[in-house]
């Protein structure tokens, strides 16, 4: 590698104002070492180390001497869009005069991110949609949706890199579809008539002669899965936030199939070819699904076998009769029929096939009705034979040393067992000094949690935590229904102290957040979108309390099919599945806690089975290792002395526009001036709070009243107002509870027709605020 990997480093490090840390040095020449070696490396690294700058400088080394790019890939665009907006834009001015030239980036992400060029001048039909209000609803719609697009044409003449998450705050998904087509949906560069301002083509051919790739695990997955080669030839694949790569893969690789969905595409492919088979079965896929229990599939039903075999074939003809004549000019709308018709084909296939690593279920969803999906319980073989037989990878994250081994997250990605490649694991620690900083308190005074809800001893003990620590609290709840009921007890509770509660719904996520970050006497309570990805560094956190012992839902499709094939095999499927995935979680909840070397305070949990249960031990191990303690009078007194000599809290950090493949624009550089998290460094020097995870980038999805409100669904709720609903109509229609519409309706500051008509409708004043949270 051109120069030596420790000069790179200290130069990287002294420019964004930090200090080397031994972990983040040890990391740095480990991540040679297996480039070199071309062993896989797996890296435990705790918060505060400063790990990307450990991956980002020898990857940068490694491109420089091979003139390969190396790949980044992130499961957040929070983390994403750390590394494209802060780190590699100070690295590159660094290390210039040590390379002699600076190092150059890109970000590369799914099409469906991007604006499309040929569809902002209209050269594809509006899209359909599943869902939407029947009656009178298409005349508004078009009206909102073209204040939208209004909005979006206007941003597409002077964005660089039309990039969907530069558009702050955002649009909605149905707004967003107007303007942009999917992979399956694109005419190709080839037969596209705009192809030379595609921004996804703009995007990937700067990506070509770069030296650092940065990519979320998804479009990576893809990419490695299917060979299509959208990411430019690599031998150092880098994988942060890894311990969420199999989720986010078995995500990619999930299909689902609704009636809605096979009309659909019959409709889009109705004006090129007969679709009144596949028009028939539609309707009857959805009374058949419509007579199968909620849950999950032990094979696939005779009378489901015969609809789906149906669908299959309707849908097998249309792809020949759609198929468009050699050397034929692009035509969008036969383009859009042929993925729509195709995506129904593969996902029909697929169950019908009943492959033997496939898990097929049957959700109710209150919007779409019965859905069908199919996912894989396992895909370390996938992972195995795609992502570690072609290159290096490092994997890194805070948490992949489970129970304190790495076995657990190793076997996930395929890497034990008979023909696993050779791997390295190594936990180069954290600089922080938890046993100092942070206490872990287990209540073990309370019972085992029940199934009849949190119980009056849990409100007690929350109103103790929360009053000793003056606020500051961030609550992680198993449920929904476990946070609303403790942010109404107690907002009831501490009326008298001045220390506000908010509940994950009351606002979008991003704002809710900010208002924690910045106001010490605020708590925020939330479910598990919380869990990991925020951070609050800094004295409005001092607290964090964890509620329960975060298990999957014993009727999770894919965790009982894990645990059973386990069992099956003679191991033990809760240690591996429900054990595990509790494990992972409750690091990173724990996580939340200390973000900086001068941050101090509990992480409380109040689930004794922390401490009387057989996988406690297991459990523990996972945790960093902050000074234990079931003393309830020695936590609170600790908690009271924080909150008297605690600083103000810090300032946060906005985020800036991105150029042409993902680069920051000229002219704006980097966001603030931040840098790493460094022990010891003073309140006033830190880093700000970053940007929330991908939820709070922009409006277009929200929680209230404890439900995840999607941007379809606002867009029927404002239907439904337009129309003259009542709200009674409404959250029938919705099938939602009234309180959690008429919050939503607050929050978007809709009124119905006559509000004096209807009494349960809350005052549309935004300092009411919205209830159901």
């Amino acid at each position: 590698m051109p120069s030596d990997l420790d000069t790179l480093l200290h130069a990287a490090v002294t420019a964004v104002g930090g200090t080397e840390r031994p972990g983040q040095v040890q990391m740095a020449n480990a991540v040679r070492d297996a480039v070199e070696d071309e062993r896989h490396l797996l890296v435990q690294a705790g918060t505060g180390t400063g790990k990307s700058l450990a991956y980002l400088v020898p990857a940068i080394a490694h491109a420089f001497a091979t003139g390969k790019p190396a790949v980044v890939a992130t499961a957040t665009l929070a983390l994403q869009a750390q590394i494209v907006d802060r780190d590699l834009p100070r690295i590159a001015d660094a290390l210039r005069p040590v390379l002699g030239r600076r190092p150059t980036f890109a970000l590369v992400k799914g099409r469906s991110n991007y604006l499309c060029q040929h569809k902002l001048v209209g050269g594809f039909p509006e899209e359909e949609d599943e869902g939407l209000l029947s009656v009178g609803a298409v005349d508004r719609e078009a009206s909102r949706l073209g204040k939208e697009v209004t909005r979006l044409r206007e941003w597409a003449e002077i964005t660089e890199s039309g990039d969907r998450d530069e558009l702050v705050p955002g649009v909605s998904a149905r707004a967003w579809r107007q303007v942009s087509v999917s992979a399956r949906e694109c005419l190709g560069a080839t037969k596209c008539p705009v192809a030379s301002e595609c921004f996804v083509e703009l995007s990937r051919a700067a990506a070509r002669d770069v030296d650092v790739v940065v990519t979320n695990h998804s479009f990576m997955a893809i990419d490695a899965f299917e060979g299509r080669q959208m990411l430019p030839d690599h031998d150092l694949l880098v994988i942060d936030e890894a311990h969420e790569l199999t989720d986010r893969v078995t995500s990619t690789i999930t299909d689902e199939l609704t009636a809605a969905t096979v009309a659909i595409a019959a409709k889009r492919a109705g004006k090129l070819a007969d679709t009144t088979a596949l028009t028939e079965a539609a309707d009857t896929v959805q009374a058949v699904l419509d007579e199968l229990p909620e849950g999950r599939l032990h094979g696939v039903p005779d009378r489901l076998s015969m609809v789906l075999a149906g669908v299959r074939d309707a849908a097998r003809g249309l792809q020949t009769e759609l198929k468009p004549e050699s050397g034929a000019d692009g035509d969008a709308g036969r383009q859009l029929a042929r993925a729509a018709i195709g995506e129904v084909f593969d996902t029909a296939e697929r169950l019908l096939e009943e492959r033997e690593l496939d898990v097929a279920w049957i959700s109710k969803d209150p919007r779409r009705g019965s859905v069908l999906r199919v996912a894989p319980m396992s895909v370390a073989m996938l992972l195995r034979d795609k992502i570690f037989g072609e290159r290096t990878v490092v994997m890194t994250s805070a948490t992949l040393e489970l129970g304190g081994t790495f076995d657990a997250v190793a076997g996930t990605l395929g890497l034990r067992g008979e023909g696993a490649p050779a791997w390295q694991g190594l936990d180069v620690g954290s600089p922080f000094d938890y046993p100092q900083q942070a206490i872990a308190y287990v209540a073990s005074h309370l019972p085992p949690p029940g199934r009849d809800g949190t119980s009056e001893q849990v409100f007690d003990e929350i109103e103790g935590l929360v009053r000793a620590a003056g606020g500051r609290t961030l609550g992680l709840f198993s449920s929904r229904r476990a946070a609303e009921a403790a942010a109404e007890q107690l907002r009831d509770r501490l009326s008298d102290t001045g220390i506000r509660v908010l509940c994950q719904g009351d606002d979008q996520m991003p704002t809710l957040v900010r208002e924690f970050a910045s106001d010490a006497s605020t708590c925020l309570f939330g479910t598990m979108s919380l869990w990991q990805g925020v951070d609050v560094p800094g004295s409005a956190c001092q607290l964090v309390i964890i509620d329960r012992i975060p298990f999957p839902r014993p009727d999770d499709p894919l965790s009982s099919a894990r645990s059973e094939a386990i069992g099956r095999m003679g191991g033990n499927g809760f240690m591996a599945v429900s054990a595990t995935h509790a494990a992972l979680k409750l690091a990173q909840g724990a996580g939340r806690l200390v973000r900086r070397g001068d941050d101090r305070g509990v992480v409380a949990f109040l689930d004794s089975r922390m401490m009387s249960a057989r996988y406690a031990g297991f459990l523990q191990r996972s945790l960093p290792p902050f000074w234990p303690t079931a003393d309830r009078a020695l936590v609170l007194a600790a908690l009271a002395r924080l909150d008297e000599t605690a600083a103000d809290p810090l300032p946060v950090q906005q985020s800036g526009l991105r150029g042409v493949g993902g680069a920051p624009s000229a002219g704006t550089g980097t966001t603030g001036d931040a840098v790493d998290h460094v022990p010891g460094r003073a309140a006033a020097d830190a880093r700000p709070v970053a940007d929330p995870p991908p939820v709070a980038r922009s409006p277009r999805t929200a929680v209230t009243g404890g439900h995840a409100w999607t941007a379809e669904q606002d867009d029927e709720l404002r239907d439904g107002v337009e129309a003259g609903l009542t709200l009674e109509e409404l959250a029938d229609h919705l099938e939602l509870a009234p309180d959690v519409v008429t919050a939503r309706l607050n929050l978007l500051e809709l009124e119905l027709a006559d509000p004096e008509d209807d009494p349960t409708l809350l005052p549309t004043d935004p300092a009411a605020g919205p209830t159901g949270g």
